[in-house]
C-alpha cells in the first residue's frame, strides 16, 4: 500500500477590508479570490470523479456486481465486497437533506464570505449517496450569494460546475425554483 501523498500546510493571511463602491455602506466585506479558500485533494479512487466535473457531469461510483451506487469512492463495494465498478451519470437533481451556516467561520479565508452556507444534498436518482457543497444562485457566485432565509430542508437543487484555479471543478448546487 503506498503512502499517503504528503499534504500542503495553508497560512493565509487575513486584511481587512471594506467595499467602497458607490451605494454601498462600506462596512460590506469584498469577495475572497476563490484561491485563498480550500481545494480538494484527488486521491486515487476519487480521481475519476474529478475527471467527470472537469467535463460537467455529476457521476457516483457503481458497483458492476450488484448495481448499489457508492460514495465517497473506493475499492470494494461495501454491500457485495466486488472490487468491479463504472461511473454512473447522475441527473444532477436532488433536495438539501441538512445545512449549516458555520458561526463564526471555521477558517479565516473564509470570514469574509459569511454567512455562507454548506449543504449536504441528497441525490434524486440515489437517495443513499449525499454530497456536500454550497448552495449558490450561479456557478461562479460567491459562497454567500444565497440569503440564508432561503435555505430548507427538502429544498429541490440542481448541480452546477465551478472551476477553482487550481484547475479543479467542485459540483455546487442551485435551487430548482429560484
Amino acid at each position: 500500500m503506498a503512502p499517503d501523498p504528503p499534504r500542503a500546510t495553508v497560512t493565509t493571511i487575513v486584511t481587512a477590508t471594506t467595499d467602497n463602491r458607490p451605494g454601498t455602506d462600506g462596512d460590506l466585506p469584498l469577495p475572497v479570490p476563490d484561491e485563498d479558500l480550500l481545494s480538494p485533494v484527488p486521491d486515487e479512487d476519487g480521481a475519476p470523479f474529478w475527471e467527470y466535473t472537469a467535463r460537467g457531469e455529476l457521476r457516483v461510483q457503481t458497483c458492476t456486481a450488484c448495481d448499489a451506487p457508492r460514495f465517497p469512492p473506493r475499492p470494494c463495494c461495501p454491500h457485495c465486497q466486488s472490487f468491479d465498478s463504472h461511473w454512473r451519470r447522475m441527473s444532477g437533481r436532488g433536495r438539501i437533506w441538512s445545512y449549516v451556516r458555520p458561526h463564526p467561520p471555521l477558517l479565516p479565508a473564509y470570514a469574509a464570505q459569511a454567512p455562507y452556507n454548506v449543504i449536504v444534498v441528497e441525490l434524486a436518482d440515489a437517495p443513499r449517496i449525499r454530497l456536500v457543497g454550497n448552495l449558490v444562485t450561479a456557478a461562479d457566485a460567491a459562497l454567500n450569494s444565497v440569503d440564508p432565509a432561503r435555505l430548507r430542508i427538502g429544498a429541490p437543487v440542481k448541480v452546477a460546475f465551478h472551476t477553482l484555479p487550481g484547475g479543479i471543478t467542485v459540483p455546487r448546487w442551485l435551487l430548482e425554483r429560484p
